[in-house]
C-alpha cells in the first residue's frame, strides 16, 4: 500500500506553510516569530486589562481549528504543533508570556483532555506562574466514545470550540479569570461529542491510520487519526445519527450526555475532513429531527467543517445543553474566521416553510376557443407529430455520431405529448395561444436542452401573433423573436453545429413575408424550407462549437447535426400542410 497523495510541497514543511497561509489569508492573525508555531490575534493592545484565551492541537488533524477560532469573543492566540503530534512546551509558554506583555490580566488555557496536551500546558502553566502570569488551565473532556473510560479520562472533541466561544464571550465582557472559570467548567460538564468515520486518514507520506474494509464504518474515533470504540455496518444517514445520540444519551454509559425532553441545545455537526457538502446538509437534517423527536429544543445548529482529521470521511456530533445566559454568550459578535455567521433564531419552533406563490394553470389547461385557422393549425400539428415518430430511428441515428444517440427519443416524445393533447383539446384560433400551449408540452415533456430551447423559442414567439394579427408579417416578426431568444439564452449562433444552422437561414428568408404579395407568401416559406435543408445539411462540414457535440473530437463526427435535421423536417412537414390546404 502506498502513501495517499496529497497537494503539498513535502511532508517536511507542509505544517509551516498551512500556518503561513492560515496567516496571509487573514488580516485579524499573525505569527509568532522565533521559530515558534504560535498564532496570535493581530490586535494584542485590545487585550489590556482583559483575560486572554489560549488553546492549541497538533496541525494538520484540526483545522481549522485552533487558527480558525483566533479573534475578538473567541481566541487570544494558538499553539500548533507538528501533523498529529503534540505540541511543543516553549512554543506554550512563548505564547503565555505574549499575552502577559500585551498586558492581559490573565490566561486561561483551553486543554483537550489528552495526556502530551496536559503536560505540555500544565508544565508551561508552572513556568507561567514563576514569570508572574496569573494563568489558569481548564481541562475540556466531554467524549462520550467510552462506556467506561479509563484513568485518561474522556477525551476533547468537536466540541472544544464551544468552550471557546462563551469563554471568549465572557473575557470580552471584562470577566476575570475567577469569574469564568465555573462557567466554563460547566459548559464542560454538559457538552458531549460523538463521531463516526467512513475512512481512516493519513499523515502526509505516511499509510493511513488504520484499515477499514468498504461497508464498515468506526464508531467513537478521535480526531487524531485513531480508530473508533467500535466497528459497525455502514446504514443510511438517518439510522447512522440515530446510533451516535442513542449512544450518546445512554444512561447506562459513564460518559452519557444527559439529556432530557424539553433541554434546550446548540448543535455542531462537524465534518471530519472529506464528507461532501451534500451529505452534510443530509446529515443535519437528521441530526435536528433526531433531536426534535425527543422532545429536544434546537435552539443553534452550525454545520461544516470546524476540528477535522486530515481527509477522513466522517461526521461528528456535538450536543450542548444551554440555558437563556449560555446561549446569550454563544451569540455574542466575534471576529474569529472560522466561527459561522450563525441566525440567533431558534431551529426549533420556527417556521421554514415559505408557501409557493399560486400560479396560473398551465397554458394547455385553459379552455381555449376555435377560430377560422384552428383547422389548419391541427392539421399541421399532426403532420409534424406524425412524421417525427416516423423519423425517431434516423434523427437518434445521427445523434450517435455527436452525443448520446436520444436526439430521436426527445423529439418523439414531444410528438406524443402533442398527440395526447390534441385527443383531448380543441386547438385555440389565436395562434400565439397554440405556441404557449406547445411550449408548455415540450418542455414538461421533452426535457433536455432540446425541451427548453424550443419552449424558449415558443415562448418568445407566442406574444408576436394574436387572432387578429397573424398574416406572414406576424408570423416572420414571430419566428425572429423566437430565433433570437435561442441565440440569447442558449448561448449558440450560426456554424455552431447546432439546429440555430437550419433555422437563421429560413428565418432569414421569412423576413420577406413582411414585403411579399399574398399570391407570393408560399413562395418565400417554400424558399425558407431549402434554406433550412442546407443548412442543416451544411452542419456535416462544421465544428461544433456549441451542445454536446462540442466535446467530440471534429473527426469523429460524420453527420449531419440532428437537431438541425429536426428543425428542417418540421418546417418541410408544415409547408406541405399549407401547400395541401391551397389545393383545396
Amino acid at each position: 500500500m502506498e502513501p495517499r497523495q496529497k497537494l503539498i510541497n513535502s511532508a517536511e514543511v507542509c505544517v509551516d506553510e498551512a500556518l503561513c497561509g492560515l496567516v496571509r489569508a487573514n488580516g485579524g492573525l499573525s505569527r509568532m516569530w522565533g521559530g515558534h508555531r504560535v498564532l496570535l490575534r493581530s490586535d494584542l493592545n485590545l487585550l489590556r486589562g482583559k483575560v486572554a484565551l489560549l488553546s492549541g492541537g497538533g496541525s494538520g488533524t484540526n483545522e481549522p481549528a485552533h487558527g480558525g477560532f483566533i479573534g475578538e469573543g473567541m481566541l487570544s492566540a494558538a499553539v500548533a504543533g507538528g501533523v498529529l503530534l503534540l505540541l511543543l512546551l516553549p512554543s506554550i509558554l512563548a505564547a503565555i508570556l505574549c499575552l502577559h506583555k500585551a498586558g492581559a490580566q490573565g490566561v486561561l488555557l483551553i486543554v483537550k483532555n489528552y495526556t502530551g496536551d496536559r503536560l505540555n500546558f500544565g508544565l508551561a502553566a508552572e513556568q507561567a506562574r514563576n514569570h508572574g502570569v496569573d494563568v489558569d488551565m481548564g481541562i475540556v473532556a466531554y467524549d462520550c466514545g467510552l462506556n467506561q473510560p479509563s484513568k485518561a479520562g474522556r477525551r476533547g472533541l468537536c466540541g472544544t470550540i464551544f468552550i471557546h466561544k462563551v469563554a471568549g464571550a465572557l473575557a470580552e465582557e471584562g470577566c476575570s479569570l475567577i469569574q469564568m472559570f465555573p462557567s466554563v467548567c460547566v459548559c464542560v460538564c454538559v457538552t458531549g461529542t460523538l463521531g463516526v468515520s467512513l475512512s481512516p486518514c493519513s499523515v502526509p507520506g505516511c499509510l493511513p491510520s488504520f484499515d477499514l474494509p468498504p461497508g464498515d464504518m468506526e464508531i467513537g474515533l478521535g480526531i487524531h487519526g485513531e480508530p473508533g470504540i467500535k466497528r459497525s455496518k455502514m446504514a443510511s444517514a438517518d439510522e447512522v445519527v440515530k446510533t451516535m445520540i442513542d449512544h450518546m444519551t445512554n444512561n447506562d454509559s459513564q460518559s452519557h450526555l444527559p439529556l432530557k425532553s424539553g433541554n434546550s441545545v446548540v448543535v455542531c455537526v462537524n465534518n471530519l475532513g472529506a464528507l461532501s457538502c451534500l451529505e452534510m446538509a443530509v446529515v443535519t437534517r437528521a441530526t435536528i429531527i433526531c433531536l426534535e423527536s425527543r422532545g429536544v429544543v434546537v435552539a443553534r445548529v452550525m454545520s461544516g467543517s470546524f476540528m477535522t482529521s486530515l481527509e477522513m470521511v466522517g461526521v461528528s456530533l456535538t450536543v450542548m445543553t444551554v440555558d437563556q445566559e449560555t446561549l446569550r454568550l454563544f451569540d455574542a459578535k466575534t471576529s474569529a474566521p472560522a466561527w459561522p455567521n450563525l441566525s440567533s433564531v431558534c431551529v426549533s419552533g420556527r417556521s421554514f416553510i415559505t408557501e409557493a406563490p399560486e400560479m396560473s394553470p398551465h397554458p394547455q389547461d385553459h379552455t381555449h376557443k376555435e377560430g377560422p385557422l384552428s383547422p389548419v393549425m391541427r392539421k399541421a400539428l399532426v403532420k409534424v407529430c406524425t412524421t417525427l415518430l416516423e423519423k425517431q430511428e434516423e434523427l437518434n441515428a445521427l445523434d450517435r455520431a455527436s452525443g448520446d444517440g436520444d436526439c430521436g427519443n426527445t423529439h418523439a416524445q414531444a410528438a406524443k405529448a402533442i398527440q395526447e393533447w390534441l385527443q383531448d383539446h380543441v386547438v385555440p384560433g389565436c395562434p400565439g395561444r397554440l405556441l404557449s400551449v406547445l411550449a408548455g408540452l415540450v418542455q414538461e415533456k421533452m426535457g433536455g436542452s432540446s425541451g427548453a430551447l424550443y419552449s424558449l423559442f415558443l415562448t418568445a414567439a407566442a406574444g408576436h401573433v394574436t387572432e387578429g394579427q397573424s398574416n406572414g408579417a406576424a408570423w416572420a416578426t414571430a419566428m425572429h423573436a423566437g430565433t433570437q431568444a435561442m441565440k440569447k439564452y442558449g448561448g449558440a449562433d450560426v456554424g455552431d453545429r447546432t439546429m440555430l444552422d437550419a433555422l437563421c437561414p429560413a428565418v432569414d428568408e421569412l423576413m420577406k413575408l413582411k414585403t411579399a404579395p399574398p399570391g407570393g407568401q408560399l413562395a418565400v416559406l417554400q424558399n425558407a424550407v431549402k434554406k433550412a435543408s442546407l443548412g442543416a445539411e451544411s452542419t456535416l462540414d462544421l465544428t461544433a462549437m456549441a451542445g454536446r457535440a462540442s466535446y467530440i473530437a471534429a473527426e469523429r463526427v460524420s453527420l449531419p447535426d440532428p437537431g438541425a435535421v429536426a428543425v428542417a423536417t418540421i418546417m418541410r412537414t408544415v409547408m406541405e400542410t399549407l401547400e395541401e390546404e391551397k389545393k383545396k
